[in-house]
């Protein structure tokens, strides 16, 4: 299976305090996605300018020339790097990275089996991503020793899989984090590189079974933070009878700016300020004066002073 990484003590990945294992790969390609290095499937590399040192041994080791100093620092020519990862094996500072790990399901339970006496009954293990249903053999398999282990699981999806992927892991999934980023399935596929029809259909099947869910909605600044939008979701939420115990608004961040510098891309939310307070509490109560259960909708994330929103609009 291919990781990107664990990520120990979080709390935001379900309830208690939890390891969350993010798998690499995704179908999705949201313009305003945070881990921009999780998307492709394959193995790929990254470098960290903070930590180079200039010695330039990456650039004599690549056999492609796929590198270059420019006035940025090296450059990667990904038209010639073949991947052969020889310039992160050379890299005395560690500024060139791979992206990605090989791992079997057994070398990698036994290092999260570790983080057991952390859990405490409340917490447990986060499959996120990425998207896990890309992986579901590998991931049934690793669920299944969780769970012979009594280790509450978590599965953190966009979705977009096939229904028979579900079925083969809900008997080891304590709770979903399901995201519906936008209704519109145009919008979907502007914004998200593929429809959403399927991610619906999928959470009107799941929401009768007996596993816990919670629905996430990204808010993201001219792409998911209008009225429209987050009135849709929730008129769908309420025409289907979709059973969740929360909803959360999650407030868009650029904490991720330098994911995509370091992979040499650009992110065209690079210059966006964070929402309102104010625009996210109005997308707050559009949400609950529409759903059964107002109470259960909340919005996280930090949101822009109001100073910052004043000194703009002068």
């Amino acid at each position: 299976m291919n990781i990107l990484n664990i990520q120990r003590m979080s709390t935001e990945d379900g309830p208690g305090l939890r390891t969350t294992v993010f798998f690499k790969g995704c179908p999705l390609k949201c313009t305003w996605c945070h881990n921009p290095e999780s998307i492709l499937p394959s193995i790929q590399k990254e470098w960290f300018q903070v930590r180079c040192i200039g010695c330039h041994i990456c650039i004599v080791n690549c056999p492609a020339q796929a590198l270059s100093v420019t006035e940025n620092g090296i450059d990667s020519d990904m038209t010639k790097c073949k991947l052969c990862l020889k310039c992160v094996d050379g890299c005395p500072a560690g500024a060139m990275q791979q992206i990605g790990k090989i791992i079997s399901v057994e070398m990698l339970f036994n290092e999260i089996i570790k983080d057991k006496a952390y859990f405490n009954g409340s917490g447990g293990v986060t499959l996120s991503g990425g998207e896990v249903m890309a992986q579901t053999t590998e991931a049934v398999k690793l669920c299944q020793k969780l769970k012979a282990h009594g280790i509450s699981i978590a599965l953190d999806t966009s979705g977009y899989t096939q229904y028979a992927n579900f079925e083969t892991l809900l008997p080891y999934v304590d709770l979903l984090l399901y995201d519906l980023k936008v209704d519109d399935a145009l919008d979907h596929q502007r914004l998200c590189g593929v429809d959403n029809a399927i991610i619906k259909s999928n959470l009107i099947r799941l929401s009768q079974e007996s596993v816990k869910i919670w629905i996430r909605t990204p808010i993201i600044p001219n792409a998911t933070d209008d009225v429209k939008n987050i009135k849709a979701i929730a008129t769908f939420l309420s025409e289907y009878s979709i059973r969740f115990e929360r909803w959360e608004l999650c407030a868009f961040n650029n904490l991720c700016i330098d994911k995509y510098a370091r992979l040499g891309q650009s992110w065209e939310f690079e210059k966006t300020p964070l929402v309102t307070k104010d625009t996210m509490a109005l997308l707050l109560s559009t949400a609950q004066a529409i759903v059964s259960k107002p109470e259960v909708v909340s919005f996280t994330g930090l949101t822009q002073l109001e100073e910052e929103v004043k000194c703009t609009k002068q």
